[in-house]
């Protein structure tokens, strides 16, 4: 990259970091009202709402061909995430969560190498297996602080890892040829109107916004969560994976566990020893998978 390239990109991982680090404090905030199903249902439909107009016009740009690949992205970097990260904070502090995430550039670069012809050093798979000791600490210590046992929970969002390592080196491998605007809202065209069937015809969304007190407020979260989190941060982000590489994007993670640990703090949650040691070795790990 040159150096004008070099200060976009980074410019782009930090803002980045700063959005999607805060969207677990919003899911928080969501699941006060909402269930896991609603939450993730709403957070797709309030992003498919958002970029509707601007994903009808970029539809035209559309060869055949590309259909099925923007479905298989919208599956895989919106849809499925929405639902695993929402269930999973059920039972994880939004900070943990967070931490959790920084696994994103792990798997990037085992889905790259496994499926994208993508080659790795030595550094990388040390990085693999030292971010993975990581997980194995963070999964053993419980939102309490206690090493007690296993949160299976946090395998939730280890999956939603996976599904975001898998769509970066698809998008790199098999859109390139789309701008980034065009990628995102044309995959919620795709994705949106199921989203939004469940939420207004399967699940009890209305019911609590007429009756729950406080639903207003978890939809406004929502809401935000949607237009900036999915809509907005996605956008940004295929942006940076066609500007860089899929390893350097998914780097983003490496700055977001400081952004929901401090949203966390703030927000009264309280971390452990274990919760401690396990961010400081997935994100040493991601280190040494992304050093040249």
């Amino acid at each position: 990259m040159n150096s004008n390239k070099d200060f976009t990109a980074i410019g782009l991982l930090l803002l980045l970091a700063l959005i999607w680090g805060t969207s677990f404090i919003l899911i928080k905030q969501g699941l006060k009202v909402f269930s896991p199903d609603e939450l993730g249902a709403l957070r797709v439909t309030s992003a498919f709402l958002f970029l509707l107009p601007i994903g009808v016009v970029k539809f035209k740009e559309l060869h055949p061909g590309d259909w099925h690949r923007l479905l298989i992205a919208g599956l895989l970097g919106i849809f499925i995430p929405a639902f695993l990260f929402a269930t999973a904070q059920t039972k994880l502090d939004s900070s943990v969560a967070g931490i959790l995430n920084t696994l994103s550039p792990l798997f990037t670069m085992i889905m790259g190498a496994l499926f994208f012809k993508l080659t790795f050093s030595r550094f990388a798979v040390i990085g693999i297996i030292v971010g993975f000791g990581g997980t194995v600490l963070l999964m053993l210590s419980r939102s309490g602080g206690s090493i007690l046992g296993i949160n299976y929970y946090a395998l939730l969002v280890v999956l939603a890892c996976s599904m975001y390592g898998t769509n970066l080196n698809w998008i790199k491998a098999k859109l390139l040829h789309l701008g980034s605007l065009t990628i995102t809202s044309v995959c919620l065209i795709f994705i949106g109107p199921v989203a939004t069937i469940y939420l207004f015809g399967f699940s009890d969304f209305t019911h609590k916004m007429e009756t729950v007190e406080g639903a207003w407020a978890a939809l406004g979260f929502v809401a935000l969560l949607g237009c900036m989190s999915t809509a907005i941060a996605t956008v940004l982000f295929n942006k940076l994976v066609k500007l860089t590489n899929p390893l350097f994007a998914s780097s983003v993670t490496y700055i977001m566990p400081i952004v929901s640990v401090m949203w966390g703090v703030l927000d009264g949650e309280v971390l452990s020893i274990g919760h401690f040691l396990g961010m400081a070795f997935i994100i040493g790990g991601v280190w040494l998978a992304n050093r040249k």
